[in-house]
Formats: structure tokens, C-alpha cells, sequence
């Protein structure tokens, strides 16, 4: 952030905070959702002895069920914001979220705790949409860009050390003392919220709430080709992402055998998604958006191929299977929030509309392509390398089509 002349980026929007504070407030409330998400990594042993659950592919139920209360919350929160503003629906999402939290501390059986998690990803849900929309409303372009990249340096940095958070309250404590340890972030995050989060969006810019008016904000922006075509693009390529971590727990303990040592490892692979995070908020307003996701793109398409062909020869050792990985996330790290920001370009107009539509898409596709893979694990890493390899070919051949063919060229104006 030091390149950045923080006068000159300050919205009247945000005021009374400066650039730097509304980075970290948009950081942190999008923080609530890998921060429930992968701190429950090292716990699912736990959870599964708990509740007597046999079948560890069945644990991921853990983590997919919270991401379908989060994708399918996204397609409320986003018409809801648009209509009554932005704080109320998210200071409304993460009282939704502390509370789940209490009922996850306290669930008795194994679908109870399903249902915290549903209800936890739905909290979330208005957490992801209405810091996107914040940010629309407050910038565009290649600023948008650059401070959602500065927001995902920040937010990409929780996958990193959220496992090995999760195992350290497990050496204090059992795997019910993690939902508390998420209540408190989340009771934190809201208290900051309220006292400092402006409301962004003006009254004269809402939008009705009537079943004609919402479906045609969905409408314009699901026929919007830029739109629909980069969310499918991320819904795709996240599907990956999604399989990994639904199966990284097995993968790095059942095939590799590190135990304990599971969250230093995922630590070190998710490293790579924050060091692309900073080099997208350093570069994205020198070079733009295509340019470095079409080759971020390009470069997850390489190392699925790889990973592919050395599991399929039985070359595949950890530390081979690690820089793959870390390069995989490198490259997710370096497409997502310019994904994000190209596909919200032009929604400008009903940016939490799309915003919710966005994260739904992505999130629904990512989930459904991510379960298919996680529950296929048989102990090997072929069904994973198989699935990585097609959901990245399919999201390259969308961003062709959607581009017309014309790879890593800047436009001077949002595709329609």
C-alpha cells in the first residue's frame, strides 16, 4: 500500500475513513468466511469421532454445506442491499453468523451442526456481497481493482493461518472451542462495523424490491456477456480450488502421512494466494485486469496439466505435489479479484444485484464441481488431477469465447 497516495484514493463514499482503514474493514468482514471455512480443517477428525461418522469423504459435509448456505444467501442479500442499503443487510448477516456460531457450540447431533454451518455460510454471505458492493459504490475500474486486490491481500492471508489457528485451539481445547473462537472474530467485526462502516449507497440510487424490478436487474445481469461469462469462468476454475480443500485434510494426512503437521503444510501452498494478492495490487493498475488474469489462467491450465501427467506416471511425491499446489494458488490468487472486478465493471448501476448474482454463480458452480470431486477421493490424487484438469480447460474456453478470442488485450469499454 505504500505506492499508493492515500489522499488522492479517499471516496467521499467511505468517509470519515481513510484509504488504509477501509481496506482492513472490507478485509476483515470478507475474512468471516475462509475464517469459518478452513479453521475447521484439522477439527474434522475430531468432528467425525464425535458423532461416530464413519465415511471421511461424509465429513466434508462440513465445509460444502456451509458453502451452499453461502452461495445460496448471496442471492437475497444483494437485491436486499440494493433496496434498503448496505448496512443494515450486513450488520443484519453477521448477527445471522454469531449466532449460528452459538448453535454450532451447542449442537447435539451431526445435523445440527450442518445446519450451523448452512446458517453460518449464510452470514457470510452478506458479508462477501456487501463488501463487494461497497467497494463498487465507492470506486471503479482499475481502482476497483486495486483495492479489492489490497482487500484480498489481506483476506487471501486467512487461509494461511486459519489451519494451523484451528489446530492450536484444538491443543487447548476441543473442536467446539473453534465456533467460539468465530463467534468472538465475528462479534468483533460487527461491533467495528457499526461504529465506523458508513452507509454507501444514497437513497436516491435505490432500487424497488417489486418481483418486475428484481428480475430485471437479474435479467441484465445474467444476458451481460462480460458478467455471466467470467463468473462461470470463476465459478469453474474455483470448483478446483473448492476440491482441494474439501480433500486436503485426507490428502495430506491419509496420502502423505504429515498428521499434526497438516496446517504448516496447507499454510505453506496458501502462502502463494497472498503473495498474489500483492503483486496483483501492485501491478493491476500498470498492466489491468486481462492481462493478468488471462495469464494467471494460462498458468493454472499449465500446472493442472502437469499435476495430471505425474500422477498418472506415479511421479508425484509431497514435495512436488506442494509447489504444484502453491503455484496452483499463486495463479487463483492472481485471477480472483480481477474476475471479480471485470465481471462487476458493468453492473455499476445494480452492484449489489450482481454482486449477489456473481457470488452465487461462483460459489454454486464451485461447490458443484468441487463436491463431484471431493467425494470422489479414493485415496489417490487421480480423481483430484482429473477434475483440476477439466474445470480449468472449461473456464479457458469460456474466457476465449467470452473475449472473442482476443486474450490478454485490454478494452476501453465493459463487453455486452
Amino acid at each position: 500500500m505504500s505506492d499508493v497516495n492515500a489522499d488522492e484514493w479517499v471516496s467521499s463514499g467511505h468517509r470519515p475513513m481513510g484509504f488504509p482503514e477501509f481496506v482492513i474493514v472490507i478485509a476483515s468482514i470478507m475474512a468471516l468466511n475462509p475464517l469459518a471455512m478452513d479453521m475447521m480443517l484439522p477439527a474434522l477428525p475430531n468432528i467425525g469421532a464425535a458423532f461416530n461418522i464413519p465415511n471421511a469423504n461424509h465429513l466434508q459435509l462440513v465445509l460444502s454445506t456451509f458453502l451452499i448456505g453461502f452461495g445460496a444467501g448471496q442471492f437475497i442479500m444483494g437485491p436486499l442491499s440494493d433496496r434498503f442499503g448496505r448496512r443494515p443487510v450486513l450488520l443484519g448477516g453477521m448477527a445471522v453468523y454469531a449466532v449460528a456460531s452459538v448453535l454450532a457450540v451447542a449442537a447435539p447431533t451431526f445435523e445440527t451442526l450442518l445446519l450451523a454451518r448452512a446458517l453460518q455460510g449464510l452470514g457470510t454471505s452478506a458479508t462477501r456481497v456487501i463488501a463487494t458492493s461497497i467497494v463498487r459504490d465507492c470506486y471503479a475500474g482499475r481502482r476497483m481493482a486495486s483495492v479489492m486486490s489490497l482487500a484480498m491481500m489481506i483476506f487471501i492471508a486467512v487461509p494461511v493461518i486459519a489451519p494451523s489457528f484451528g489446530q492450536a485451539v484444538l491443543l487447548v481445547t476441543h473442536w467446539r472451542g473453534i465456533f467460539v473462537v468465530l463467534m468472538l472474530y465475528g462479534v468483533i467485526a460487527l461491533a467495528w462495523s457499526v461504529w465506523r462502516l458508513p452507509e454507501t449507497l444514497p437513497e436516491t440510487e435505490r432500487r424497488s424490491l417489486a418481483p418486475a424490478d428484481v428480475l430485471s436487474a437479474f435479467r441484465q445481469t445474467v444476458t451481460n456477456r462480460q458478467t455471466i461469462g467470467y463468473a462461470t469462468a470463476a465459478g469453474s476454475v474455483m470448483g478446483a480450488l473448492f476440491a482441494f480443500v474439501f480433500s486436503a485434510q485426507q490428502v495430506f494426512t491419509g496420502i502423505y502421512h504429515l498428521g499434526h503437521y497438516f496446517p504448516l503444510a496447507f499454510a505453506a501452498i496458501a502462502a502463494g494466494t497472498a503473495v498474489a494478492g500483492f503483486l496483483n495490487a501492485k501491478l493491476v493498475g500498470r498492466l489491468g485486469m486481462r492481462v493478468i488474469s488471462h495469464g494467471a489462467l494460462s498458468l493454472y491450465a499449465a500446472v493442472a496439466g502437469v499435476m495430471l501427467l505425474t500422477e498418472i506416471l506415479g511421479v508425484l511425491p509431497l514435495p512436488l505435489f506442494m509447489a504444484l499446489s502453491a503455484l496452483m494458488m499463486f495463479s487463483f490468487g492472481m485471477m480472483v479479484a480481477n474476475f471479480t472486478a471485470l465481471a462487476m465493471e458493468p453492473q455499476g448501476h445494480i452492484a449489489g444485484t450482481a454482486s449477489s448474482l456473481y457470488g452465487s454463480i461462483t460459489t454454486l458452480i464451485g461447490i458443484v464441481v468441487g463436491t463431484a470431486i471431493g467425494q470422489s477421493f479414493d485415496g489417490t490424487l487421480l480423481p483430484f488431477s482429473i477434475g483440476f484438469f477439466l474445470s480449468t480447460l472449461a473456464a479457458l474456453a469460456i474466457v476465449i469465447v467470452v473475449e472473442k478470442g482476443r486474450l490478454f488485450k485490454p478494452h476501453h469499454r465493459p463487453i455486452v
